[in-house]
């Protein structure tokens, strides 16, 4: 099913080999940086779709390329497979299943003026140009390539609001800079835009458009280092007289006369808010025209991220894999307000937030699971601004947000999985944020009536013939309200966390016994016919990008009580078995999401993630390490079909870093992480306080999957899971490998993972 792809753009890290080769297992040397281990091709090829361009960490801009082509494998604009590149614009997403954003597109062109794009079938009559992997140069912070059509060399940065160009043309009398304002991605559609020629080296400008985000807008201000001899002004392709325009399909081109190899830098600032504050980012992030300082910059600000966590391993291909996934889960959420703190609402008001940094790009179905928990780890100020940012939302919108984007509520996916997010951060003790104020957030969020929770409160399940996707968003609800259940608790609210507790539970509602599947149930006494737990229906079956097989076992935040529910341990354990076997034909309309399958078990999508985890609380351990280990080695590689399915704004790169290190967080809110098979020979956590958390693995290699013994700060340790609060203290944590299950580690009632709250 995937496709390998060698390019010869890889060549300058591969070239790395040999030095790694000599200082196997060694430490980074701080010369070269971290960096040098991420590779952004990683995940543009197969259904990866990941943005490739330069960023900071968890920044407003993401300035890249963006290919003509359209499709579901284009959601960030740039596929490995494609060779064209119609501008580079200042936002992208990343790893999402929907393409938005693609915002104030520049392009750099000579000849004659053309503002038409042209079309994949014909790329001779647009500004369209083709370019070559071999030209391009991809790294955190910093993208380079050469514009065949043109001869023209790019060069792209950013810090964290303004992205900053550097163009290499040729010799020209005709040299321009197209400002495309129609240009979007995917769903994206330009509803107004308007651009202004300010003064002879500064334009600016908005789009505000409708896609996936309903009601987008972004300002610009862009700032050129040689003075425009003439400015022109397009609506659509027509020519329109002046130097200033408001339509649909606005769009600029700046032009002027150029040497050979005369160098033209612009910088551009956005802003939610306005031109002006556009123009103040610039002035505050980048006031001057090193555009050096300007990469080395962006290079320390993610070295200095990914000094959180330094491993030692065995080949350059793990290094490579580790710390392009670590990049990955950086790219979002990210900021969404001006370096004034203003920042638009999703109440359509602008807001002026104090003292934490407003962000977007909330896809929290997914990163629930694995991404916020890391955070909490590593990231404590992002941690504290992402809570802010939600009740913000809360404030503004009247719950907490389910898939959020640029101030708008796109209702996306199942569930109501802010409130695990909230619960987690408040459990493990942040205090950045009010929490009296989360926990009415999150019961708010709970008690509404739309989105099924009405029969949720009603009837313990939501109706089949009610909602599609039933089964799926009753089985989040669960874990949501389970995860509020124990913020309840915590605060003492007894009568709330006996309610609550109830709701989480509710996952046996849709449990149809005599089938032995998770099902989509009708009444009391009747379950949705005909039913295999085999088909997945796209969107409009019971079960969200999965099927009865896979959701049968989403209940993180309950294993024992799934445990019980299907018949005991022995019978589980059958059960769990037979997930990774079983074969079957999920039917035509099957979503793409679903891959990356070990019998019916989809690494690829979501839902499964936590499930290989689960023989920790069954009493057989070694068979996590082995399921573990296996996704680990062959559904991440260094290829850029590297990633098994959508990398879902770093969570399916958030599963392999902290499952690389030796332990997943299978409960999203109980702060406790389960142990599986670390392939990293020794990892260094950079915590709160100058604490660290030192893994140590030894014995490791390829056949060395299983634990044998642990020690923690010297002492014997042998429960299958850790808390959050003993990885928080500090200390070491020494784990032995072996090439056959362990017979004393893991083993016994007692040392069984538990999800219940510790």
């Amino acid at each position: 099913m995937k496709k390998q792809l060698v390019l010869a753009g890889l060549l300058a890290l591969v070239n790395l080999s040999a030095q790694a080769q000599r200082h196997q297992s060694q430490p980074m040397k701080k010369a070269g940086g971290l960096t040098q281990y991420v590779d952004p091709y990683i995940g543009t090829g197969f259904h990866g779709h990941v943005f490739v361009g330069a960023s900071v960490p968890f920044g407003a801009v993401q300035l890249g390329p963006t290919n003509i082509s359209e499709g579901w494998d284009w959601c960030s604009g740039y596929h490995i497979s494609d060779s064209t590149i119609i501008g580079f614009q200042h936002t992208h997403l990343s790893g999402t299943g929907i393409g938005d954003l693609g915002d104030i597109s520049f392009m750099p062109t000579t000849g004659p003026i053309n503002v038409y794009k042209g079309s994949n079938k014909n790329l001779k009559v647009g500004y369209v140009s083709l370019f070559s992997h071999k030209d391009e140069v991809v790294k955190p912070g910093y993208y380079k390539v050469k514009l065949k059509k043109y001869d023209i060399g790019v060069e792209l940065t950013a810090s964290a609001r303004v992205g900053m160009h550097k163009y290499t043309f040729p010799a020209s009398k005709d040299a321009h800079i197209l400002i495309d304002l129609q240009e979007g991605i995917g769903w994206d559609r330009p509803m107004e835009t308007y651009i202004k020629q300010v003064d002879q080296n500064t334009i600016c400008g908005y789009r505000f458009s409708k896609g996936w985000a309903n009601d987008q807008r972004i300002y610009f201000t862009a700032v050129f280092s040689k003075p425009i001899k003439t400015f022109n002004v397009y609506d659509s392709t027509a020519s329109a007289k002046g130097t200033e325009l408001k339509g649909v399909k606005v769009k600029g081109v700046i032009s002027f006369a150029t040497t050979k190899g005369e160098v033209v830098y612009a910088k551009v600032g956005i802003s939610p808010v306005s031109a002006k504050n556009a123009l103040l980012n610039i002035e505050t992030e980048i006031p001057g025209w090193d555009f050096n300082k300007v990469v080395a910059d962006a290079d320390a600000a993610w070295n200095k991220q990914f000094q959180k966590i330094v491993i030692k391993a065995d080949s350059l291909s793990q290094m490579k894999k580790f710390y392009t996934a670590f990049y990955h889960t950086m790219i979002a959420p990210s900021i969404f307000n001006d370096v004034n703190g203003e920042y638009w609402g999703t109440d359509k008001k602008v807001h002026k937030n104090e003292g934490f940094n407003n962000v977007t790009t909330f896809s929290l179905w997914d990163t629930y699971r694995s991404n916020n928990p890391l955070s909490t780890i590593i990231h404590p100020e992002h941690v504290n601004d992402m809570i802010n940012s939600m009740l913000a939302i809360y404030q503004q919108q009247g719950s907490l947000p389910v898939w959020h984007l640029m101030a708008n509520e796109t209702n996306c996916m199942v569930g109501y999985s802010a409130v695990p997010v909230v619960a987690d951060a408040l459990l493990k003790g942040y205090k950045g944020f009010d929490a009296n104020l989360a926990y009415e957030a999150m019961k708010t969020t709970a008690m509404g009536d739309d989105r099924g929770i009405k029969y949720v409160k009603k009837y313990g399940y939501i109706p089949a013939d009610s909602s599609r996707e039933s089964v799926s968003m009753g089985l989040e609800y669960a874990i949501d309200d389970w995860s509020l259940a124990q913020v309840a608790k915590k605060l003492g609210k007894t009568e709330d966390y006996a309610y609550f507790s109830k709701r989480g539970a509710y996952y046996k509602n849709y449990y149809d016994a005599k089938a032995g599947f998770m099902r989509g149930r009708l009444s009391q006494d009747a379950w949705r016919t005909p039913y295999s737990p085999f088909i997945s229906i796209h969107e409009t079956g019971d079960f969200t990008e999965g099927n009865g097989w896979q959701y049968t076992f989403l209940v993180p935040q309950d294993v024992e009580g799934l445990i019980d529910m299907l018949g005991g341990v022995d019978k589980f354990n059958t059960k769990l078995d037979s997930l990774f076997i079983a074969q079957g034909d999920m039917g035509k309309f099957k979503s793409p999401d679903v891959s990356g399958l070990i019998g019916q078990y989809a690494h690829g999508n979501e839902p499964s993630h936590p499930m290989s985890y689960y023989y920790a609380y069954s009493g057989k351990p070694w068979k996590t390490a082995e399921k573990v280990r296996f996704i680990l080695d062959d559904f991440y590689t260094d290829k850029p079909d590297g990633i098994i399915g959508n990398e879902d704004v770093g969570q399916m790169s958030a599963w392999y870093v902290l499952s690389a290190v030796g332990f997943y967080p299978v409960n999203p809110a109980n702060g406790l992480y389960v142990f599986g098979s670390p392939v990293v020979n020794e990892a260094t956590l950079q915590l709160q306080g100058n604490k660290k958390f030192h893994v140590v693995v030894k014995n490791n290699g390829p056949k060395n999957k299983y634990i044998q013994a642990m020690t923690l700060n010297g002492a014997d340790y042998t429960k299958t899971y850790i808390k959050h609060t003993d990885v928080m203290q500090g200390g070491e944590l020494v784990i032995t490998m072996g090439d056959k299950p362990g017979t004393v580690w893991g083993v016994g009632e007692a040392n069984k993972a538990v999800s219940v709250l510790k």
